[in-house]
């Protein structure tokens, strides 16, 4: 927290939804929730108590599907967040464990809820995956509803607010969030969440303004007070000076043109001046985000994690209940292509029903390719369902976490089988399926013109490529500064990957956040890359960058780039020379 006088105060998040707000703060509370009592009960009590809680989870769970019922029309791709809440309320995790807890230790059943909520969140805490992390929120939104009840505290009614204002709260769950009137809430801020979390995922999808994981701002903001919400930054200002809000409200002018022009242009083909076409695709974790890939103008789904399917249920999906999900993306977005990336677990531990060993370093241990060939029921199930969604469109499917050729062998043998299986059973399928294997480890890099000869195309993972490579953990704030995607080793090694896929006639992706950094285009067309993913909301800017770029002009600047030996010469280099490019499509005025 910065203080830049007596009374304006700054506050650094985290961006859940770009753009710039200003109004009045309007504090959303939990009553009866932070504080509980322990007390013990009788054993003749016990029955009692128990249906108590069953009680006032049945009451949680009839509210949140009335509020499925009543959600807005531009929310219903969102639908499946609050339905897999819904299944959270017969956890066995939250639900059997803390009926097993009020049994065991005769706890009221308060006292039990939070004891077992508080072991989930340490457990899901103690991950580095920030995805993973993320998933704790959907439990504690479940038990905190589930504890107003038990409490009888009155809840707030987001959807009856009336005043044109700026939600504050500690956090706001995806049921609250989806009752969002767009004609009232300007946008919000919570002391919880980040940008994976599913609530930052409804904000980008209302398009208004969000900043998450404030740690204090609920306690620091109080009722009307006058906040300027810069989303794109992830800062908030609390009693801004006059000089302060004309800055800002400039900036929110612009960044009105700025977007209003990109999205205007989204749906344009990312065509250089020199006539080179591109591919710019959607990274997407729920079927429903296929909605804000065609609404930015993305030419496909480049990348397309299936984890979502795997958590806040008490077994593994069948292989229909995986279909229906792929076949929709897969219809929606025919002809376009989806790129279906296979389970990338981080960790057994991540999974409650299947967890049978703890690991100390997950991010080096079971996941990925690993967790499916360590788990061949569950990996042939999957590639299965691929294969029969691949029958009513374009579609890819790709390995994570490759870092050796035998992988790549087995993991190929056992599609070929699903297959085959398939085959028999008389079902359809696209027998000429692409696949492809995602780079993000150092050796696959190495080994890529091995690899290259048993599959269709690399898609680089440029997040966990730099965080293997460069050996910094992202989430340490010491070392943070290390992570660097324009560190020269990271552009050779990029360079040697897209040379490798030249020389074997591959297709060539980034599928990481570098991808959806204006910056980093130039250097990336230079190196070869032909296509691109990334969150839907960066597709626009993506794609106006690339309109106004030359290949050739390009390829000629990575021979001055290699010449490079820092992160900080590569971004001055980019600058000096592009710089006023960044300047026309309005990325140095945001």
């Amino acid at each position: 927290m910065l203080n830049t006088n007596e009374r304006e105060i700054q506050l650094q998040g985290i961006s859940g939804s770009p753009g710039i707000c200003i109004g009045k703060a309007y504090l959303v509370g939990r009553e009866g929730v932070d504080v509980v009592e322990k007390y013990f009960i009788s054993e003749e009590n016990l029955k009692k108590e128990t249906k108590r809680f069953k009680k006032a989870v049945k009451k949680s769970k009839d509210e949140l599907f009335s509020i499925i019922e009543q959600t807005p029309k531009k929310l219903r791709p969102h639908d499946s967040i609050l339905e897999a809440q819904m299944l959270l309320f017969k956890d066995k995790m939250l639900y059997g464990e803390t009926i097993k807890t009020i049994e065991k230790e005769l706890v009221n059943a308060e006292w039990a809820l939070k004891k077992v909520v508080s072991n989930v969140k340490s457990i899901f805490d103690d991950m580095t995956d920030t995805y993973l992390q993320g998933r704790a929120a959907d439990i504690i939104h479940v038990s905190e509803s589930i504890m107003q009840n038990l409490v009888g505290a009155e809840k707030e009614d987001i959807a009856a607010i009336e005043k044109r204002v700026i939600l504050v709260a500690v956090d706001l769950s995806p049921a609250e969030t989806s009752q969002i009137q767009l004609e009232k809430i300007m946008g919000f801020v919570t002391d919880r969440g980040g940008k994976t979390s599913h609530t930052g995922i409804i904000a980008r999808t209302l398009e208004i303004p969000a900043v998450l994981g404030l740690d204090n701002a609920s306690r620091i903001i109080k009722n009307d007070d006058i906040i300027i919400v810069d989303g794109t930054a992830g800062i908030v200002i609390i009693n801004p000076t006059d000089q302060t809000l004309i800055q800002f409200e400039e900036r929110k002018h612009r960044y009105e043109v700025y977007n209003a022009g990109i999205t205007r242009d989204s749906h344009l083909p990312a065509e250089t001046v020199d006539g080179v076409l591109f591919q710019v695709m959607g990274n997407i974790e729920l079927p429903e985000e296929v909605v804000s890939v065609i609404a930015h103008g993305g030419d496909g789904i480049g990348l397309y994690r299936t984890e979502f399917q795997y958590f806040n249920r008490p077994d593994f999906p069948s292989e229909h209940e995986l279909f229906d999900k792929y076949k929709d993306v897969v219809e929606v977005m025919a002809p376009r292509p989806v790129t279906i990336r296979t389970i990338d677990i981080n960790a057994d531990k991540a999974i409650s029903y299947a967890s049978d060993s703890d690991e100390t370093n997950p991010v080096l241990g079971l996941r990925g390719i690993r967790y499916c060939l360590q788990k061949p029921d569950v990996f042939m199930t999957q590639l299965q369902a691929i294969l029969r969604a691949s029958a009513f469109g374009n579609v890819r499917v790709m390995f994570p976490m490759i870092s050796c050729y035998d992988e790549v062998r087995h993991a190929k043998r056992m599609l070929n089988e699903a297959a085959e299986s398939l085959d028999k059973e008389g079902v359809d399928f696209d027998k000429n399926i692409e696949v492809g294997i995602m780079i993000e480890v150092p050796s696959a890099v190495i080994l890529a013109d091995v690899m290259a000869k048993d599959v269709d195309f690399f898609s680089i993972g440029t997040n966990d490529l730099i965080q293997y490579s460069l050996a910094v953990d992202r989430g340490n704030t010491q070392v943070a500064y290390l992570y660097q995607p324009l560190n020269p080793a990271i552009i050779r090694m990029i360079k040697h990957v897209a040379d490798v896929a030249r020389d074997h006639g591959l297709k060539i992706s980034i599928c990481g956040q570098m991808a959806g950094d204006p910056v980093n285009m130039t250097i990336l067309l230079g190196l070869g890359i032909d296509r691109f993913s990334m969150n839907p909301q960066s597709i626009p800017i993506i794609k106006s960058i690339i309109r106004l770029l030359n290949v050739e002009d390009a390829r000629l600047f990575i021979k001055e780039v290699l010449k490079e030996t820092t992160d900080t010469g590569v971004m001055e280099l980019v600058l000096n020379t592009f710089g006023s490019i960044l300047f026309d499509i309005g990325y140095t005025e945001l």
